[in-house]
């Protein structure tokens, strides 16, 4: 899935795992989108293209309603005018450099061209270090792209609009989202652009100095408290050996370099030789290197870039691909010594609608009575054609012998389905007083009973449901058994 439909991807997604109160996206309009998607690409087709068809279509849905959020996630597009801006202003801020001298006299031992080879010089070292630190340790962005990333995202945080009509958290989902799912693009990204502009940079300083050198007489010096002429023709001799390698020219010698030390006869020699020797040298170092890098991660940005989401087996795309691939989710619900009201079937349904998607199912088996956990009924085993629902009362006392080997029987004869355990606890509360402490301590026994069958309930008072709460719950456990 490429980045544009990647970002609407997971807006949408944002969307409809936090907004818990379906005011601006409700469960009729998750299943319009689902619907007209499936229209749209017809049978068939990939997940990538179904899921990006429903973001597109929902996005445009939302755009008339919710126009703040719609331009919170435009916002976060990537605009590639700002590499290209970017690039300019190095190449720019090269040229612009012209202090190379005092007046027209280059002091050959302090150019601004050598503190910018040092400079790259230190960046390959620090990238190969890091290369190696990256293959023992996993691939992270260097201290320099994490302070460019914080920057982009506090940016991005502080530019939500305010006449956004989502709730905040949504918005917040969605940045953290994106930064994640868009980290490993926006680093090579980021590095390509930095690549690039060291490149121009270092073509901008070339350029200034040949331009300059047409207009002006520049003249070669050196002048030093510390360095004689050996220690400056060494110094020099390294610092311009690639230059030298690609012109094929040759520095003067420790005589020559003497002769034109500042203060001396005749005190300075025309720079062209010199000049040219700093072009190949920045050609060499700087220019070649990084143009190549740059190369180099805009082919991998660009592969990056169109495969941003390739995996769809978390529940939220498995709920959506469901429907789409399989028909709809049917549940099959089975009650252990539990008969619950109607208001606990309708909470039920609701939640089941919400977790699994408006076109979602239910049965409920015959309740399975108390002592016939170990040899289930044919009626109240499960058909394996979707997940599969043990239902408990709260009220009931756990035992490791009865509802520990009711889930246990119950997992053997769902396999591979996915299992969920449901304790509802409306008849706890019609029962007692309110209590928290009491309530904690069901909870923790009812845990601690079915820690054995290798499952972790879901607690959820059917009569009055929190569904925003329980289907975070249950979606984790059905992520858990994916």
């Amino acid at each position: 899935m490429n980045e544009s439909d990647a970002l609407l991807v997971t807006a949408l997604r944002a969307v409809e795992t936090v907004d818990a109160e379906r005011q601006i996206w409700s469960e009729e309009d998750r299943a319009w989108a689902s619907k007209a998607a499936a229209e749209v690409v017809g049978e068939g087709a990939s997940a990538a293209v179904f899921v990006a068809r429903r973001a597109r279509l929902a996005i445009e849905r939302l755009r008339s309603r919710d126009a703040g959020f719609v331009r919170l996630v435009d916002g976060l597009r990537w605009r590639p005018w700002v590499a290209a801006l970017s690039m300019l202003l190095a190449f720019v801020a090269g040229v612009a450099v012209d202090r190379i001298g005092a007046g027209q006299q280059i002091n050959l031992l302090a150019p601004p061209v050598f503190g910018l080879l040092v400079w790259n010089l230190a960046v390959y070292a620090l990238m190969l270090g890091g290369l190696l630190w990256h293959r023992r340790r996993g691939s992270h962005p260097g201290p320099l792209r994490r302070q460019l990333g914080r920057c982009i995202t506090g940016w991005r945080r502080s530019s939500r609009p305010r006449a956004m009509r989502m709730p905040a958290a949504v918005a917040t989902r969605l940045l953290g989202d994106w930064s994640q799912i868009a980290g490993p693009l926006q680093q090579v990204r980021l590095a390509r652009i930095l690549h690039f502009s060291a490149a121009l940079f270092a073509a901008g300083i070339v350029v200034g100095l040949y331009l300059r050198g047409f207009a002006f007489e520049y003249r070669a010096a050196w002048q030093s408290t510390f360095l004689g002429a050996e220690a400056a023709h060494r110094i020099l001799s390294i610092m311009l050996a690639p230059g030298a390698w690609l012109t094929g020219s040759a520095l003067p010698d420790v005589a020559g370099l003497a002769a034109i030390r500042s203060g001396a006869l005749p005190a300075s020699e025309n720079a062209a030789p010199w000049l040219h020797l700093m072009a190949a040298t920045m050609v060499v170092v700087v220019i070649a290197p990084r143009t190549l890098l740059g190369l180099i991660g805009a082919v991998v940005e660009r592969r990056r870039s169109a495969s941003v989401i390739s995996r769809f087996d978390d529940p939220y795309y498995q709920r959506l691909l469901h429907g789409y691939q399989a028909g709809q989710v049917h549940l099959t619900v089975i009650p252990y010594s539990y008969h619950p009201v109607p208001a606990a079937m309708a909470g039920l349904q609701r939640l089941v609608a919400r977790v699994f998607g408006g076109k979602a199912t239910m049965s409920c088996t015959e309740v399975v009575r108390y002592g016939d956990e170990e040899s289930l009924p044919r009626a109240a085993r499960p058909d394996g054609s979707g997940p599969a629902m043990a239902l408990f009362s709260l009220a009931a006392t756990p035992e490791r012998e009865a509802q520990g080997a009711f889930v246990a029987a119950l997992r053997a004869a769902a396999n591979r389905a996915p299992l969920l355990v449901l304790v509802d606890e409306a008849p706890w509360h019609a029962r007692f007083e309110a209590d928290t402490r009491r309530l904690d301590e069901r909870r923790s026994a009812w845990r601690e009973e079915l820690a054995d069958a290798g499952v972790a309930p879901v607690f959820v008072d059917l009569a009055q449901a929190d569904l925003a709460a329980a289907q975070d719950e249950i979606e984790r456990r059905l992520e858990g058994s994916v």
